[in-house]
């Protein structure tokens, strides 16, 4: 298994993890009546749990996910675009530090890191009906899945599920100017 591939499975399995055990976490800081801060729930929830080395804990957390996601998104990124050109073939490793040297400098200059993950995840939230309507125009065409006969409920479910995520894509959009300004 190639090195790129077998760092994402590492990360998946180890994100999934740490995204049970906060859950969990949550649930048995909250179960006993806290109160948690609602300007940063987890932090205050570490610090309940751990007290004063909590919070430390959990930036330590915070640092490991933001690394690895920002390495993550730029071999992604860049995967992408080495089938575009050979170019990003050829300059596969420099292409990934153009994207972890960008990414820092819009962080560094613009800041803002809560509003730059809500952007970040709103516009990742039209990615979903965008790609789900490529796959069901495929699922219909013989050049592509040959004598498969993709399901017509299945179909009909599938442009049900892209229009909703067109709707949910549209409302997460509608108040980004105003948080954006806030």
């Amino acid at each position: 298994m190639p090195a790129g591939i077998r760092f994402f499975h590492i990360k998946l399995r180890t994100y999934n993890y740490f995204s049970k055990f906060h859950f969990l976490a949550v649930l048995g800081v909250v179960a006993t009546g806290v109160k948690l801060d609602p300007a940063n729930p987890l932090a205050s929830a570490f610090q309940f749990a751990l007290s004063d080395i909590g919070p430390k804990i959990f930036g330590l957390v915070l640092l490991a996910a933001a690394l690895t996601s920002v390495i993550g998104a730029a071999y992604t990124s860049a995967s992408f675009l080495r089938s575009f050109h050979p170019f990003f073939e050829k300059y596969n490793n420099i292409v990934i530090i153009v994207f972890i040297v960008f990414s820092t400098l819009v962080f560094v200059l613009i800041g803002k890191p809560v509003k730059l993950l809500i952007l970040a995840g709103a516009f990742n939230g039209l990615i979903l009906p965008v790609t789900l309507t490529a796959i069901l125009i495929a699922s219909q065409k013989k050049s592509i899945v040959g004598d498969y006969k993709h399901p017509k409920w299945m179909l009909v479910f599938g442009i049900l599920a892209v229009i909703v995520t067109i709707f949910a894509g549209y409302m997460s959009l509608q108040g980004l100017g105003q948080l954006w300004n806030s």
